[in-house]
């Protein structure tokens, strides 16, 4: 083991790490080869995000009782770091998913569990979750789309935006008002396939290329009231779980694995290029570029580590994955601006991919609270005024999401 890996071992088993060299192995050579093509198209990728969803891993927190892995979110912050450090892209793709299966896991019925989680499972159907709205975007109880009871259906109107794998996904979990206020809200499942269900155009952004995040329109869709999540109600708790529980770690994830793309590159680069006779990688400036690139890769690590370790066991952690998202974040951004001043003008060579990775870094600044809003609830927790520990609240689901590792170790 590597002294940079030591500093994690503490969290990780031996499954965990057999775990990284499979999702290792698969992302050099399945997904990177793939890279350059979805860069030049811009274009939604169906078929990487398939085969990336065939290996099981979308299943990795669902119970071995519904056909998943059971080993848990440490496991899924492994799992979608490895494709972040190939692909932001793909990384994007698998914690979006993740967030789909959250909704059904901790809310869905057990006709619920067993009618989705094994096809979640095994690939053949790629979950998503859709919040927010154009006009109300972060303020979740600002949103108008609605779902009015007609006979025994619900019939939902309105549109959601920023819908991770929106053009991908053939399971939407949607919230939409049954009522006035905040308690008014509720999480419906809505197939793909559904009459009055339509996609907007995929319009390409700045990065992450190859996943979709694009607009869901229901226009008089009709959804069997057997397709309601919970009671009608507890729309706002599976937003607010599903971001907190899932989002926040899953874009830690994410980022974590950009940073450490641009580590080792910035690292490769620096020892191939010289200058006044030695590698760069021996001038002092540099050298103090790549310490602090290593510094916080490793406090970085060891956050997302910590927060994901915590959730497997059941313990309160909402402000450790509150602050995991925040320190990787801003430490990807500082990672990815660094990288492009060792880089120079080599930074902007899309061969090199340090453009790509400072491009997609900003993707994940916004989503689960920009850290503005991590910072504002963090300042809760020093204040003695946060509420609502939701890690606290399904203490119970998250440990049976990791029964089988504990037992297998």
């Amino acid at each position: 083991m590597n002294l940079a890996a030591q500093s994690t071992s503490y969290f990780t088993t031996a499954r965990h790490e057999q775990l990284r060299e499979q999702v290792r192995e698969f992302a050099e050579s399945k997904v990177a080869p793939r890279v350059a093509e979805m860069e030049e198209s811009r274009a939604v990728h169906f078929e990487l995000s398939r085969l990336i969803a065939q290996q099981g891993w979308i299943g990795v927190t669902v119970n071995p009782r519904y056909g998943g892995m059971g080993l848990g979110h440490l496991a899924k912050t492994i799992i979608i770091e490895e494709l972040s450090r190939v692909s932001g892209a793909m990384g994007a793709m698998v914690q979006a998913s993740q967030l789909g299966v959250a909704k059904i896991v901790h809310f869905g019925n057990e006709y619920q569990k067993w009618r989705w989680l094994p096809a979640v499972s095994d690939g053949r159907c790629l979950p998503t979750i859709a919040v927010t709205e154009p006009e109300s975007g972060g303020h979740v109880a600002g949103m108008s789309a609605t779902a009015k009871r007609v006979n025994g259906d619900y019939v939902l109107n309105g549109r959601k935006v920023f819908v991770g794998n929106s053009h991908v996904g053939d399971l939407h979990g949607v919230v939409v008002r049954t009522g006035p206020g905040s308690k008014g809200m509720s999480a419906f499942l809505v197939e793909s396939t559904t009459p009055g269900f339509s996609l907007g155009p995929h319009r390409p952004a700045m990065g992450l290329h190859g996943f979709s995040f694009g607009e869901l329109i229901f226009d008089d869709c009709r959804v069997p009231a057997e397709n309601l999540l919970g009671a009608e109600g507890d729309g706002l708790s599976v937003a607010y779980s599903s971001s907190v529980l899932y989002g926040r770690p899953n874009l830690t994830a994410v980022s974590l694995g950009i940073h450490q793309a641009l580590v080792e590159r910035t690292v490769h680069f620096t020892k191939e290029h010289q200058r006044y006779g030695e590698s760069l990688s021996e001038l002092p400036t540099v050298k103090q570029k790549l310490g602090q690139l290593q510094s916080q890769l490793m406090m970085c690590r060891l956050a997302a580590y910590h927060a994901a370790h915590l959730l497997d066991q059941g313990i309160p952690c909402d402000a450790d994955l509150i602050n995991a998202k925040l320190l990787n974040v801003e430490s990807s951004l500082d990672a990815a601006r660094v990288a492009m001043e060792v880089h120079a003008a080599y930074g902007l060579d899309p061969d090199r991919h340090i453009e790509r990775f400072f491009r997609d870094a900003n993707h994940i600044y916004a989503p689960a609270g920009t850290s503005d809003v991590q910072r504002l609830r963090l300042a809760e927790v020093a204040l003695g005024t946060y509420r609502d520990q939701w890690s606290e609240r399904f203490a119970a689901e998250l440990r049976s999401s990791s029964t089988f590792l504990r037992n297998a170790g």
